[in-house]
């Protein structure tokens, strides 16, 4: 397949030559043949070459894709009323992982100031370099943000990613006449190229009635989000356990529940890279330049979470989140009749709200120990569809 895409600067194709290399080298060393997981952390993560700790621009205009904080700082200030009202039920901290920009921490704490709500430490967690540097710029006037290389041992209080779950390395499994094979990555003459091998078992349970779909049915596992999810419960419960203080996390992502996930119209899987605001399926295209993705497993997101010990507080769309939680009302606080200010606004809002946007594929999941969300919150609560 022959992409139509922008053409490289000669410094950025020199960097993704030479993380070719890194992965091709990977590959020999390893039997000529490493799992799309392994290719996809290299691809996003190796030092100074990868997707994001590498230095291209990655959001808004120029870079690669839009996340809802680069939207409209609205966005921000409705996290920023959601964390008031579970911090006063655990701790007043926030720890966000993979914090962007910089803008949602910035949004977050501007309005947490402005309601006059004080909070100890906002923590972010990042593993580019590249981006920290950006954050750090972003957030300088914000004393209380400290960032971290790894996961605290022990948290209570809030905890956000956004667009953080569907950015974790994926496995790829494929069914075939002889059952079910894992797809990695091996060589050839031209390049990477798919080969498929035995596949663990393991690999498999994340499938709900895998038996049942049809021979050349492709898909996505998440066993590293799954990891995540444990490691995220682990730090609550710690928490909980060390300071009697209970702790929430709020995970806003694409994504589906394992019943709609599965289906046969998604028999090639959802992974999907972005380059330029373009979007395609090929992830050997330019690796490092561009960003490799798939949608999020809710499902198995959830039970992970829970048999680690935490408690499914909802589960619904980014629409219904983000009206249940008043960005409607935040809107407001621009006169109507000041269009200049209100329209652009408003149309950001009906970005992230609409269904034909990112209203619907959007998806909000909350889990947590010794926290509740408001009651509101129940009236489109879609924790029984998970």
């Amino acid at each position: 397949m022959q992409l139509q895409l922008p053409e490289p600067s000669f410094d950025a194709l020199t960097a993704s030559r030479s993380l070719q290399t890194l992965i091709s080298n990977d590959i020999r060393r390893n039997s000529g043949w490493i799992s799309f997981a392994r290719y996809m952390e290299l691809a996003l993560y190796a030092p100074n070459l990868g997707y994001y700790s590498g230095g291209a621009a990655k959001l808004g205009k120029d870079g690669d894709f839009t996340t809802a904080p680069e939207i409209t700082p609205l966005f921000g200030a409705t996290l920023a009323h959601v964390a008031a009202d579970l911090m006063r039920q655990t701790a007043p901290q926030i720890v966000e992982f993979g914090a962007g920009s910089g803008k949602l921490a910035r949004d977050i704490l501007t309005e947490l100031t402005a309601m006059g709500v004080s909070i100890h430490r906002y923590l972010i967690v990042e593993v580019s370099g590249e981006l920290r540097a950006r954050q750090q710029q972003m957030l300088r006037g914000f004393p209380q943000v400290t960032w971290l290389d790894h996961f605290p041992h022990s948290f209570s209080g809030m905890v956000i990613g956004n667009e953080v779950l569907d950015a974790m390395p994926v496995n790829l499994v494929v069914k075939t006449d002889g059952g079910w094979k894992e797809r990695g990555i091996g060589l050839s003459a031209k390049g990477f190229v798919y080969r498929d091998r035995a596949c663990d078992a393991a690999l498999l349970a994340q499938i709900p009635d895998a038996d049942s779909l049809p021979v050349g049915y492709l898909t996505e596992v998440h066993p590293i989000a799954a990891g995540f999810m444990n490691s995220l419960s682990g730090m609550l419960n710690a928490g909980y356990n060390d300071t009697g203080h209970g702790g929430a996390a709020i995970l806003i992502d694409y994504g589906f529940p394992a019943h709609e996930y599965y289906l046969g119209q998604r028999d090639q899987g959802t992974l999907m890279c972005h380059y330029r605001h373009h979007s395609h399926p090929d992830p050997f295209y330019l690796p490092g330049l561009q960003d490799i993705t798939a949608h999020v497993d809710f499902t198995a997101m959830a039970r992970t979470a829970v048999d680690a010990g935490l408690d499914l507080l909802g589960y619904t769309s980014q629409a219904a989140f983000l009206l249940d939680a008043g960005i409607g009302d935040l809107l407001l606080r621009i006169p109507p009749t000041d269009q200049l200010r209100f329209l652009p606004q408003s149309n950001a809002v009906q970005k992230l709200i609409s269904p034909a946007e990112m209203g619907e594929l959007f998806k909000v999941l909350v889990v947590g120990k010794a926290a509740s969300l408001p009651e509101k919150f129940g009236r489109n609560d879609r924790s029984h569809r998970l």
